[in-house]
């Protein structure tokens, strides 16, 4: 991988190739490998390196990006020229900001150079042999039930840096390794997904036999009605379901006025039960401790006991949101180290969600044991918004769908559609489990507890 010292370098020859007002530079990069399987073997080993340089340059209240993966002097002398270019001709942006400073970047309240490494040895050592080590296990997995699986096994380590000429000099490596998994009957399925920092943390042996078992528990599944069901939502169903709202939690958002927060803050939207916060720094979550402009992220609280507390801010946002008509119902404005890199029109998001764990949590099985009748949903999917003020939400059920009657799990299901808010669902809960780190496939990975809900809305069955 390209080593910060070199990026170092890199920057500084860039900033000699230019003669805009400021510049501030942007490297991204390093080596994912992946093994992709299908039909209970391996099709497909894949290996990719590749590391890119993004600059942007101001001219006043003007600024523009350019990319290029080659460091060589007359490619970063062509993307310097680009960016330039590019910015001279732009509409000149009254909410434009200097590039941050080093003390700016790394002021009070944020992120400190203690939140965990995030770089493991052994993830970034993974092989394609021992990937490959894990599919076969998994494969044995399937074959043991006479099951037919597909997925993934993927390893990858990356660095993402941010350099500018007031002095800003920051630099994040981290590792990934990822496992998805399906089972596949013949009229039933089972999913399982982990990813983590550290591929200690991943046992596809583990996350085989529950994928499997619930394919083998979910089949020849019967039907129940549509309608209002208790619900218990497995951890990935409610990261998928309730990443829709982040996007709102911004300060750009309120600005625009697309929002469901929008008015709300400080009111008590969701129910007592329910506290999140935006925290890199929590051991189980991942990512740069600093933002698109190089801002060290702070902790945020985003719910607390299910009043809503405070959205994110980048450094424009807050500005903006100061002079805003809408200031004085926002709650604390200052740059919380959430924002994109510039330019964009999106503004900023909380991305290391964490809920909170409650005082006396609950396992799946022992809010299947609480249940007289209602259903068990590993992971929803095709999640679409409805209508954005009440955050009404549609999708569906897959992967191992489940009636629970008088205590117990009694068989699987045919699959459901559902319409529901998520205002009334995080009103709704009952009870939750530990929180744990969390994979999905509609929504980026979180730290959440598994829920079970009262009255969650299935509007009809679909025909698998």
């Amino acid at each position: 991988m390209l080593p910060h010292e070199q990026a170092a370098e890199i920057f500084d020859r860039i900033r000699k190739l230019s003669s805009a007002d400021e510049v501030e530079v942007l490297f991204n990069g390093g080596h994912f490998a992946l093994t992709r399987f299908a039909n209970n073997t391996i099709h497909q080993n894949v290996s990719e390196e590749n590391h890119v340089v993004s600059v942007r340059t101001v001219f006043g209240t003007r600024t523009a990006r350019a990319f290029t993966n080659k460091f060589d002097d007359e490619s970063l002398r062509h993307v310097v020229k680009s960016s330039e270019n590019l910015a001279r001709v732009q509409h000149p942006d009254p909410d434009l900001l200097p590039v941050a400073t080093r003390e700016e970047a790394s002021g009070a309240g944020s992120i400190d150079d203690k939140a965990p490494s995030r770089y493991f040895e052994q993830t970034a050592a993974i092989t394609p042999e021992l990937r490959a080590e894990g599919v076969r296990q998994i494969v044995g997995v399937a074959d043991q039930h006479k099951l037919t699986t597909a997925g993934v096994f993927s390893s990858g380590e990356t660095f993402e840096g941010v350099f500018n000429s007031r002095g800003l000099s920051a630099w994040h490596t981290q590792t990934s390794a990822e496992i998805s998994i399906t089972m596949l009957a013949a009229d039933s399925s089972g999913w399982q997904k982990a990813n983590s920092p550290n591929v200690a943390n991943l046992d596809p042996l583990r996350l085989a036999e529950i994928a499997a078992q619930k394919a083998v528990d979910s089949s020849v599944p019967t039907e129940v009605p549509a309608g209002k069901y208790t619900l218990i939502l497995e951890p990935a169903a409610v990261l998928d379901i309730v990443g829709f709202m982040f996007w709102d939690y911004s300060g750009m958002s309120i600005l625009d006025q697309r929002s469901f927060l929008t008015g709300r803050i400080g009111t008590k939207l969701f129910g007592e039960n329910v506290t999140i916060w935006d925290d890199v720094a929590h051991p189980l979550q991942a990512g740069s401790p600093f933002d698109g402009e190089g801002v060290r992220r702070r902790r945020v609280p985003l719910v607390e006991h299910g009043v809503i507390r405070r959205v994110v801010y980048a450094r424009a946002t807050a500005e903006k949101m100061k002079r805003s008509e809408h200031k004085n119902s926002v709650g604390v404005i200052e740059a919380t180290g959430h924002g994109f890199s510039l330019p964009n029109e999106m503004g900023e998001m909380p991305v290391n969600i964490v809920f909170a764990p409650v005082s006396d949590p609950q396992t799946v099985e022992q809010m299947i044991a609480s249940t007289e009748r209602g259903i068990l949903v590993t992971r929803l999917w095709y999640i679409r918004e409805v209508e954005p003020f009440e955050k009404m939400l549609t999708g569906m059920t897959r992967d191992g769908t489940f009636l629970i009657e008088n205590g117990r799990v009694k068989g699987g299901l045919h699959n459901f559609r559902f319409n529901e808010s998520l205002i009334h669902m995080l009103s709704s809960v009952e009870a939750m489990s530990v929180p744990v780190r969390s994979s999905g496939e509609e929504s980026f990975d979180m730290v959440v507890p598994a829920m079970k809900v009262r009255d969650f809305n299935f509007t009809e069955l679909t025909k698998f």
